[in-house]
């Protein structure tokens, strides 16, 4: 099982390198091919599909050669996956939509994995992206009604001295969306404060995800408003003391 690291534009380099030591630790064959570059998400976000097309070719040839494509990101994976066949379609075969997954899916779901990990001593919130919830299935949406599971949680639970909790109205937006805190700022502003206010009403020390924008943007309004509580991407926790 030959897999591709993607670390894509929005991944903090720290949560880029943890993916990377997690996976090797695992015992796993990973590759980090250079010269990678954006997926296209934002292009396509913003109406200029076409824009989008030669990156995505670009990627197509950059992981063609492996049998997973693993990154630390709901929504660039999930953007891959869900819009490459069609932007592709009558310009390129598309072959990475079916083999690339979030680093938590992968783990979770292709590797297994059942040995303790990490150490991380600390009271985490867990907050879950709109685009693992709905897109990548990382965890039960509330509004269906299916039993209750949380990829995330599980491989949390494998840390030494971790206590996860989750917020109130545990998959409710934080606002981040990409474009949409550009064109709504106000509120994007305003559910992102919401956000923050439950997580913290947990009394958690941390707060983590899989992915770095909807923390950069939480950790944003906590900054500007001075609250005491700190974002951590969910694979620096996982790998923290390995």
């Amino acid at each position: 099982m030959k897999i591709g690291l993607f670390i894509p534009c929005l991944v903090y380099p720290e949560v880029g390198v943890a993916t990377y030591k997690l996976l090797k630790h695992l015992g796993l064959d990973v590759d980090y091919p250079l010269d990678q570059t954006c997926c296209g998400q934002p292009m396509a976000n913003a109406g200029f599909e076409k824009q989008a097309i030669p990156l995505a070719e670009k990627f197509e040839d950059k992981f063609k050669g492996y049998d997973y494509v693993v990154a630390p990101s709901v929504s660039c994976t999930a953007f891959v996956k869900l819009n490459y066949p069609r932007l592709l379609k009558g310009h390129h075969e598309c072959t990475t939509s079916n083999k690339i997954m979030d680093v938590v899916e992968f783990l979770h779901d292709v590797v297994k994995v059942e040995k303790r990990l990490g150490t991380f001593p600390h009271k985490v919130s867990l907050h879950n992206s709109c685009h693992g919830v709905r897109e990548l299935g990382l965890s039960s949406p509330s509004e269906e009604n299916i039993p209750k599971f949380n990829k995330i949680k599980d491989l949390l639970e494998l840390v030494d001295g971790i206590q996860v909790v989750e917020p109130e109205r545990s998959d409710e937006c934080c606002g981040f969306g990409g474009m949409f805190s550009i064109e709504e700022t106000a509120i994007s502003a305003q559910m992102g404060k919401d956000k923050v206010e439950r997580h913290i009403q947990t009394g958690a020390e941390y707060v983590t995800g899989p992915d770095c924008s909807c923390l950069m943007h939480m950790a944003g309004v906590a900054k500007k408003q001075g609250l005491n509580i700190e974002f951590k991407h969910v694979v620096n926790i996982l790998a923290a003391g390995l």
